[in-house]
């Protein structure tokens, strides 16, 4: 399964003057991560970071679908966010699609408030099924254009949703491993930057440390996942399926 070399991913990026699209956060084309195409499937945070123009710029680069994974009470604008007009999104498909289900206690006593390491994926991913097919398979019908999956800050549950998808896609382990390694850094890299910051900023000895075991852990997941028939359980049809592989690394898929 692992043994085509990978290229290494597209660098991760912030909300820099450098941003794939004005404001956003740790946002990224997968295309280049194994055998996935330009265009098909992009990652970021969570998406009322993007201003206006970056939303004009995603459009122009042909995005129509977005997979928002965070809870509903995370969703909606904050203060700080910037004013976009209701009809600049409502070109977007947009969708809410959860990963995790947080009355489970038992699930919220291993994870804490919030998912944040690939230690606790598997555990995630075999509870509900269901709710990865139907993320899946919203990006299998989406419009033709780019999927931009996200969360809060498009590092755990956006990358266990695009692990999963990658791998049943059979993009090499080590390019799904170094993507997530990209998204850890780069969110990082923005708490540094910040006076307040949702989480403690690692050193650079402190980030190589977490790095080395969150890669443990993300390897040994993959190793032992069966991604596809993850999906089926779900309720994902081998058509589906067959689509789903097509739509990231098939290039002709469009025509």
């Amino acid at each position: 399964m692992d043994a085509v070399p990978a290229a290494p991913p597209p660098a991760a990026v912030g909300s820099s003057p450098d941003a794939l699209w004005e404001g956003a956060v740790n946002a990224r084309d997968l295309g280049g991560t194994g055998l996935v195409q330009r265009g098909r499937l992009y990652r970021m945070g969570r998406h009322e970071w993007v201003t206006q123009s970056g939303w004009d710029q995603a459009w122009d680069d042909g995005v129509r679908t977005v997979i928002d994974l965070r809870n509903p009470f995370e969703l909606g604008r904050r203060p700080t966010d910037p004013a976009v007009p209701p009809e600049v999104l409502d070109r977007f498909r947009l969708h809410n699609l959860p990963t995790e289900d947080q009355s489970d206690a038992e699930f919220m006593a291993l994870t804490g408030p919030y998912l944040n390491t690939p230690e606790h994926y598997g555990e995630n991913l075999l509870r509900w099924p269901r709710k990865f097919a139907a993320i899946a398979r919203a990006f299998v019908s989406a419009p033709v254009g780019g999927v931009v999956v996200h969360c809060a800050a498009g590092r755990d549950r956006t990358g266990m949703v695009v692990a999963l998808l990658l791998s049943a896609a059979q993009v090499p382990h080590s390019a799904i491993v170094a993507d997530y390694a990209a998204a850890v850094t780069a969110v990082n890299d923005r708490y540094r930057g910040q006076e307040t910051p949702h989480e403690t900023p690692r050193s650079d000895e402190e980030l190589a440390a977490w790095l080395e075991d969150a890669e443990g852990f993300l390897h040994e997941l993959l190793a032992s996942l069966d991604a596809a028939e993850l999906l089926r359980t779900g309720g994902l049809s081998e058509e589906e399926l067959e689509l789903l592989r097509a739509r990231l690394t098939d290039p002709g898929w469009a025509d």
